[in-house]
């Protein structure tokens, strides 16, 4: 059982956002999984330019990072994501990652996976991160064990209740992982993405040569 933490703060060892996605992976790792941490910010990934090359191909004709963190993310069983808000959304290191994904979303890559999220914010606005994130991980097609955030203006007994609440998110995370658990609630929504996709694909079928293939080796299902 592999659970990878993404880190999207640029604040480095001082980020409470890092503080947050650290105790997720140890409730996490308590629970029995294995863990990785990944801070986005140390790497090298450039914006997605729309070539629409990996619909066709599969890969990405960007040379950086992405693909060495893409492939770790697809290697993954579990994830917890986590940002600051930034003016009312996650930050730019984070959005230039997920702008790179689009041909995860087409073909739905990360059904089977469970995933959460944390987030900060200087005020009480943190769940406009998580809820934002948790929303994106099931248009991928995760299933999402819930989200945890924090105001760091509340001062330090607030951010170690938030810590705390963050572990036990990272142990809820891995035993969904064990117990392959079925959200009933959020199947409408997953399916509802699922079936746009695959429409989305069919249609462009000439074009997108990779993702076709892709949904025919499934047999469309």
């Amino acid at each position: 059982m592999k659970i990878l933490g993404i880190n999207a703060s640029p604040r480095g060892e001082k980020s409470q956002t890092l503080r947050l996605v650290k105790a997720v992976l140890a409730g996490a790792k308590s629970a029995g999984a294995e863990t990785d941490l990944i801070d986005v910010c140390k790497l090298n990934i450039k914006y997605c330019n729309a070539c629409q090359v990996c619909f066709k191909t599969g890969k990405c004709v960007q040379e950086d990072d992405f693909q060495g963190l893409f492939d770790k993310i697809l290697a993954a069983d579990g994830m917890v994501w986590g940002s600051p808000n930034y003016f009312r959304s996650i930050t730019a290191q984070l959005k230039t990652l997920i702008d790179r994904m689009a041909d995860a979303i087409h073909c739905q890559l990360f059904t089977g996976k469970y995933s959460c999220s944390v987030a900060t914010a200087g005020g009480s606005k943190y769940d406009e991160v998580t809820d934002y994130l948790n929303g994106l991980l099931m248009n991928f097609g995760s299933f999402v064990t819930g989200g945890v955030g924090g105001s760091v203006s509340g001062g330090l007994q607030v951010m170690e209740k938030t810590e705390k609440g963050a572990f036990n998110l990272g142990k809820a995370l891995a035993e969904d992982i064990k117990v392959r658990r079925d959200y009933i609630e959020q199947r409408e929504t997953l399916e509802e993405s699922r079936t746009y996709f695959k429409k989305l694909v069919e249609i462009h079928k000439e074009e997108w040569e990779h993702e076709y293939e892709y949904w025919n080796r499934l047999k469309w299902t």
